[in-house]
Formats: structure tokens, C-alpha cells, sequence
């Protein structure tokens, strides 16, 4: 259930960094981009394609942080798994606000006739987050999951599918009485089948506020995955099924038939359910989603990179968790179609401009 409309970086120029301006300042604009649909052909007999973008311009460089070199690492983390998407940084402007850089990005695709859009973002002055539209405060730099990354390795504990190893580390955050979440989960199967090397956490975050049974569904699913790890996936997915039966009157009376059909004793597992210890972990993994940044279910980090498991065509997820892979030099197992089998780097891959 969305609590607050998030726009992730996964979706093309509407989504993360999108059209429209963060807020006005007093400092120059970059030139416009022509007004007529740009032609992007092979010319010559080189074959090379006509380069799209205005040219930059050095008087809208007047900020010393980030780089343009940062700019576009960060950048292509975010998007170099579109290999249709190309992009300019068209401007590093100061700002009324001290330390807080304007970065002004053109972006278009490789296609006859793409229109250049123009988006922008700004950069604080830690210089490791950015405020970027609708997507509000995210992570910036050449490296910008890392440091989720690894707190979710460390973190994250939730019943797991797939080996023990976490070098390629899907977490799904989710709400046992959330309708999203119960469409989210064909998503996630799919996942755990096309890449066998992934190691997939589902990570208790229960929206208390809006789903008076969540709290007490997830503190169920934790005691019959300290039981049996395997059991929690046939537990949840029976509590999805019969979501509409979470209400005060049938609550446990449909949490003890989800535990039954996973082959647990419900009146052990409710008796679990009700410690003090169990309620602390519920709450030490809501604490987690919360340190996470994430404030809406279902959502899915990949390896760090946060994404809406809603608001992604699976196809394009696919992508995204390929990419995520291969920027941090680990294998996927993956053997379809459009998602090599990665050989690990060596050595960390190089930020590329």
C-alpha cells in the first residue's frame, strides 16, 4: 500500500530525476533545446549518429561539487541498464542555498525523431544525497547503494529463498494485509526461478496504521519461520489468499488455517506469536525499513537499489537486477534470455563517465 507517492529512479525520465524542476533559482538557466524533434539517424559512412545535445556551455558549470564525472557515474548507475537512454549534464550551478548544487541533466533516446527532455536535481552538501522531485531525499554519488547495501547484509534477516551467500541480495519489503503486496508476489517467485545465485529476503514491514491485522500476521509469519524457514512461503502466501478474512472478528481464526496449511501447529505458533520477544522483532524489522528509506510496501532493494515492485514491467526488473550484478561484480546464475550468466570482476568496476 502506497503511504506516500515515491517515484523510483527504475522508470525512465517521468520517474526518478523527471521533467519537472525541484524549485526556482535566481541562477542562469541552461539554452534551451531546440524546439523541433531531433533527428537521431546513422549519417556518414562511419555510421556514427548525430550527437543530439545542445553543447554545454561553461558558464553553467559554477559549482565545484559534484563533478561532472560524479554526475555521470551516479547516472549511470541509475540508467546505464537502458542501453536506449542517452543523456548530457548540461549544468552545475551554485545556489542561493550555501553548499547546494543545481545539476541540470538533458536525457533522450536513441531512436529517429526523440525529443530531449530536461530534468533536475539537487545535490546537498555532504554531497552523498540529492533532493530529485517527487522522489524526495535519495542517495547520491558514483556509488550510491553501496552503504544499503551493506546494511541490509548485515540486516536483514527475514526468512530467505535461495543460497546463504549475499553478494546478489533481493529484499522484498512487505505488508501481510497489503493488496499490493499479495500482487507482488508472482513477481517475486519469478525472481527466486530466473536467478538462481540470489539470495531472496522477505522483510516484515506491517503498515500498523492502515492495517489494524498487520502487525499480528507478521509476528505469526516470524514464529513460523524460527520453526521452519521453508514454511513461512506457503504460510504467507495462504494469508494473502485470504486477506479479506484479516478483520477483528477472523484475524486469528485465518492466521491459524495459513499456519496449518504450512504444516505447523497454530496453537504453538500463536502462543509464539504473542511474546514480548517476537513483538520486538516485528518491531526491530519495521526499524529496519524505516532506517531504509522505505516508506511504502510492496518495495524491493536489489542489491541496495530500491524499487517498487508495483510500478516496474517485469521485463525491465529483470534488467535492473542483471545490471545491479554486474556493477558489483557478482554472478546471477541467470541462463534466459537477455540476462547473461555475469563473470565476476576481479576488481571493482571502474565509475565510467
Amino acid at each position: 500500500m502506497i503511504l506516500k507517492h515515491v517515484i523510483s529512479s527504475a522508470v525512465l525520465a517521468s520517474s526518478f530525476l523527471g521533467t519537472g524542476l525541484v524549485a526556482q533559482t535566481a541562477v542562469p538557466k541552461p539554452a534551451a533545446p531546440p524546439a523541433a524533434p531531433l533527428q537521431l539517424q546513422k549519417i556518414g559512412e562511419q555510421g556514427k549518429a548525430v550527437d543530439p545535445f545542445p553543447a554545454t556551455n561553461p558558464k553553467f558549470f559554477t559549482a565545484t561539487s559534484p563533478t561532472t564525472e560524479t554526475v555521470n557515474a551516479f547516472l549511470k548507475t541509475l540508467w546505464g541498464y537502458d542501453s536506449n537512454r542517452i543523456w548530457r549534464v548540461a549544468a552545475i550551478q551554485t545556489t542561493a542555498a550555501a553548499g547546494v548544487s543545481k545539476v541540470t541533466i538533458f536525457v533522450t533516446e536513441k531512436t529517429p525523431n526523440a525529443k530531449i527532455q530536461t530534468t533536475s536535481f539537487f545535490v546537498l552538501p555532504d554531497g552523498k544525497h540529492a533532493i530529485a522531485d517527487q522522489s524526495g531525499v535519495v542517495n547520491f554519488g558514483a556509488t550510491p547503494f553501496a552503504d544499503l547495501r551493506k546494511t541490509l547484509q548485515d540486516r536483514a534477516d527475514g526468512p530467505s529463498r535461495g543460497p546463504a551467500s549475499k553478494e546478489l541480495l533481493l529484499v522484498e519489503f512487505s505488508d501481510l494485509q497489503c493488496p499490493h503486496c499479495k500482487e507482488a508476489q508472482g513477481t517475486m517467485d519469478q525472481l527466486v526461478k530466473d536467478f538462481p545465485n540470489a539470495r531472496v529476503v522477505y522483510q516484515n514491514y506491517p503498515l500498523v496504521d492502515i492495517h489494524p491485522s498487520a502487525f499480528v500476521a507478521a509476528a505469526y509469519g516470524v514464529c513460523v519461520a524460527k520453526q521452519k524457514n521453508d514454511a513461512f512461503f506457503p504460510f504467507a502466501q495462504a494469508v494473502f489468499d485470504t486477506q479479506a478474512m484479516l478483520t477483528p472478528e477472523d484475524t486469528k481464526k485465518t492466521l491459524d488455517a495459513a499456519v496449518t496449511t504450512a504444516g505447523l501447529d497454530p496453537a504453538a505458533i500463536a502462543t509464539c506469536a504473542a511474546t514480548p520477544a517476537t513483538k520486538d522483532e516485528v518491531n526491530s524489522s519495521i526499524k529496519l525499513a524505516q532506517d531504509s528509506g522505505i516508506d511504502q510496501t510492496p518495495m524491493l532493494s536489489v542489491n541496495g537499489h530500491v524499487l517498487p515492485l508495483g510500478g516496474i514491467p517485469y521485463e525491465t526488473l529483470k534488467q535492473i537486477v542483471a545490471y545491479q550484478a554486474e556493477l558489483d561484480g557478482v554472478t546471477t546464475g541467470a541462463t534466459l534470455t537477455g540476462v547473461p550468466s555475469l563473470k565476476p570482476r576481479t576488481t571493482p568496476p571502474p565509475a565510467k563517465p
